[in-house]
């Protein structure tokens, strides 16, 4: 196996070039969960990975509970399941507890305080009701703790997150709001550390091999030992393979079939193919990367994929009721790859139901 083959098997497993999936919360799902600090491009991520799936179809889901939004690792918003949420919240919100810590005593945040926020928080959301954030300050700041400094309150509410008290609830308009999630996710599972980690391992590599277990570490924001933990666990239903002195593992129960070529796909910023991993070679050369200038860096860009390889940027806009794309590519594409971009282009205009104009 080379770098190219990893490519293709990834695109493979996390349900890019093999849809199989008809629902958003069997993509969520299948991947363990899908990083969600940009609301649309993360419904697109969704979408792509599942059969006809629609804008609509991904917002009607969020507001009815089959996904939720919370902080659950590195720490940044991820889309998760309502039956995974609260063990998988056990399991990761120490470490970003942890990765939080000096913004703690920089905002004076400590158990004696989160426990009265909470207190407050929780009376406020109680039967059902759903409050933005800044009802959620306003509701603090009456009780006596400080929220005048939008930091402090984003995180009094994502410390609330991490302790399993509250997650997403529906938009109201634009707006995102928050409810208890006891009440949104009635059914959650719990699992103890030793299963918690086994699952997660699993979920990972299954839905996002070939991978090592610094990706694993990396994506899941556990510790290498933590890491290495859950994979002995996880190793009797993978295999693994030795490339450039790296352990690559994967689930042997996806034979990857060969798919079409040229295959393009639009990825949104920050998708799974390539946030997924702490080694992003295979997906992309690493001068595509300027640390210097994020507009530069491809994980916090949308991009044109061909074959499992970054070959471009895009960029999208909404004006009179037309979708309005524009296509970066870094070299000229071959007629064939032409065809396949504009293949993918019309599928993107499909998700929000609307013509596409090309910039």
């Amino acid at each position: 196996m080379n770098m190219t083959e990893i490519a293709l098997q990834r695109l493979h497993r996390q349900g890019l070039s093999h849809q199989e999936f008809e629902r958003p919360e069997e993509v969520v799902r299948w991947l363990g969960a899908v990083q969600a600090q940009d609301y649309a491009a993360a419904k697109w991520a969704v979408a792509q990975r599942a059969r006809g799936l629609t804008d609509a179809a991904m917002d009607q889901a969020f507001a009815s509970g089959a996904i939720l939004r919370t902080h659950v690792m590195r720490p940044t918003w991820h889309f998760v399941t309502p039956a995974d949420i609260r063990w998988m919240l056990a399991l990761t919100a120490p470490r970003v507890k942890a990765a939080s810590a000096y913004y703690y005593r920089r905002l004076e945040l400590d158990e004696a305080l989160f426990a009265r926020s909470n207190a407050v928080l929780e009376k406020a959301l109680q039967s059902g009701k759903h409050r933005t954030r800044a009802e959620l300050g306003a509701i603090l700041q009456q009780a006596g703790i400080d929220t005048h400094d939008l930091l402090r309150l984003t995180y009094i509410v994502g410390h609330a997150e991490l302790e399993a008290l509250v997650c997403s609830g529906p938009r109201r308009g634009k707006q995102f709001t928050y409810a208890l999630l006891d009440e949104r996710a009635p059914h959650a599972r719990a699992l103890d550390h030793d299963e918690a980690l086994g699952e997660l391992t699993q979920r990972y590599f299954t839905g996002h091999g070939p991978a090592t277990v610094q990706d694993f570490a990396w994506w899941s924001g556990l510790t290498i030992s933590d890491a290495e933990v859950g994979l002995e666990m996880a190793a009797s239903q993978l295999t693994c393979e030795v490339i450039d002195e790296q352990t690559y593992w994967y689930s042997a129960s996806m034979p990857v079939a060969p798919g079409p070529s040229p295959a393009v796909y639009l990825l949104p910023n920050f998708d799974e193919y390539i946030i997924g991993y702490k080694d992003r070679r295979a997906a992309f050369d690493k001068h595509h990367t300027k640390m210097g200038n994020p507009r530069d860096n491809i994980v916090f860009n949308h991009t044109i994929l061909i074959d499992g390889r970054v070959t471009g940027t895009w960029k999208r806009s909404f004006k009179k009721g037309q979708l309005l794309f524009a296509a970066r590519p870094f070299a000229n594409l071959s007629a064939a790859e032409e065809d396949a971009l504009a293949s993918a282009i019309r599928r993107y205009g499909k998700f929000y139901g609307m013509p596409v104009t090309l910039a």
